[in-house]
């Protein structure tokens, strides 16, 4: 289960973003109460998950030119340097009572700007910090550290907020950035894939872009990741307002649930790290693992359907004690269709590509701008159960379409085996 961690360029990368996934999961969580507290606004929640997210549709395709083009770890060192002055700005403001919503706003937008260029630099980074057939145990280790942090967030939460205030969470968060970027200063040089040297930045873009079209897997697997970023991934924005209104709950509340979506997700990032290699099988990408060999395609089907359908359990239930079993199931479901869904395209592009290609993908992460955006105008307008269960089931039925979809290409894999 720990295979990737043998190379000792991974195990520096994961050590590095253990600490920086505590801080992004707190960051995330702790910006939304924050805004809750300040305004009791469930717009001005919509609007903070915008502000976060849209600088990603915006830039992120420009970050993916950039990450084919420079040394994309001294790139994902400076962009994590950055994330800690931003965590300590915010930790500095609340401690001199001077934080404002537009405030939490703007160093949002600023987060987004740093991570439309540090999130396709990560995802192109990890294939060639090992070899390709462990590229399932890399990515299946990298969620165990994202529902880590979201069982570790929860529980220190509140009671970082309890002790130090919510000043204490940012400066913590500034510190687990801090050393992040330490870490990730100890990894060596990565290949630069940009050959032709006088080659407009404009130019690299469009040739990303007819890579991509020629490929309807490629273009099927980055819809289904918009599709969730819209509709499924920014049901986190309304739980704040869903603990305080539907389960008359307090930060308390929040805390559980966030630590039972954490607990699920860490059931199925296992569950995805005990199939040990990807295979090739009649070029179609296959995991093997306890003694199967399963479909890339088929894992998507099963926990794409699985993410939506818990989702719309969720979004009915009035119960606390429910909601915490149904949103467990929602993260490992979450986690594991997500761990599919990067590996899969991860499998078929070829590297001179893979930072622009990764960068489109991340779409899905700037397209819950808008579904953040949307849930919030929904749940203002008829409520957040109904908001909810409608955009679910918007993605159930999306996804499932597109997998169905896919089946009827070749993979047209180039280099899973290498």
């Amino acid at each position: 289960m720990l295979a990737a961690l043998k190379f000792r360029e991974y195990r520096i990368f994961w050590l590095g973003n253990a600490t920086s996934n505590i801080g992004i999961y707190m960051l995330f969580a702790g910006r939304l109460w924050l805004m809750h507290e300040l305004t009791e606004s469930k717009i001005m929640l919509g609007i903070l998950t915008f502000a976060s997210a849209v600088p990603i549709l915006m830039f992120s395709m420009w970050g993916g030119v950039v990450a084919d083009r420079v040394n994309r770890v001294r790139l994902v060192t400076i962009t994590r340097a950055l994330f800690a002055c931003t965590a300590i700005l915010t930790g500095l403001l609340i401690a001199f009572d001077l934080i404002l919503p537009w405030h939490l706003i703007l160093i949002s937008l600023i987060n987004g700007i740093l991570l439309s260029f540090d999130i396709p630099s990560r995802q192109a980074m990890v294939p060639n910090l090992l070899p390709r057939e462990h590229l399932v145990n890399a990515y299946a280790l990298q969620s165990m550290l994202g529902t880590g942090s979201a069982i570790i967030g929860p529980t220190f939460l509140p009671l970082i907020i309890k002790i130090w205030g919510m000043s204490g969470v940012f400066i913590f968060i500034g510190v687990a950035y801090a050393f992040t970027t330490l870490m990730f200063s100890q990894l060596n040089k990565q290949k630069i894939y940009q050959t032709v040297k006088n080659q407009k930045p404009w130019t690299d873009l469009l040739e990303g872009l007819a890579y991509i079209r020629i490929n309807g897997v490629m273009i099927s697997l980055i819809s289904i990741g918009i599709i969730t970023g819209i509709f499924a991934a920014p049901y986190m924005t309304l739980l704040p307002d869903y603990v305080a209104k539907v389960l008359s709950g307090n930060v308390e509340s929040y805390g559980y649930l966030l630590l039972s979506s954490g607990i699920g997700g860490m059931f199925g990032a296992i569950a995805m790290a005990q199939f040990g290699r990807l295979r090739q099988s009649s070029s179609v990408p296959m995991l093997t693992g306890f003694g199967l060999r399963i479909s890339l395609n088929y894992v998507q089907i099963v926990t794409g359907l699985g993410l939506g359908i818990s989702l719309i359990f969720f979004s009915i239930t009035n119960s606390f004690h429910i909601s915490i079993i149904i949103i467990a199931v929602v993260g490992a479901f979450s986690v594991t269709f997500q761990t599919i869904n990067n590996t899969f395209l991860q499998t078929i592009i070829e590297d001179k590509y893979r930072g622009r290609v990764s960068s489109i993908h991340q779409l899905g992460w700037g397209a819950s701008a808008f579904g953040g955006l949307l849930l919030g105008i929904l749940a203002q307008s008829f409520g957040t159960q109904f908001a909810l269960a409608l955009c679910a089931t918007i993605a159930t039925v999306s996804i499932f379409a597109l997998c169905l979809y896919i089946k009827r290409f070749p993979y047209a894999n180039t280099d899973t085996n290498k």
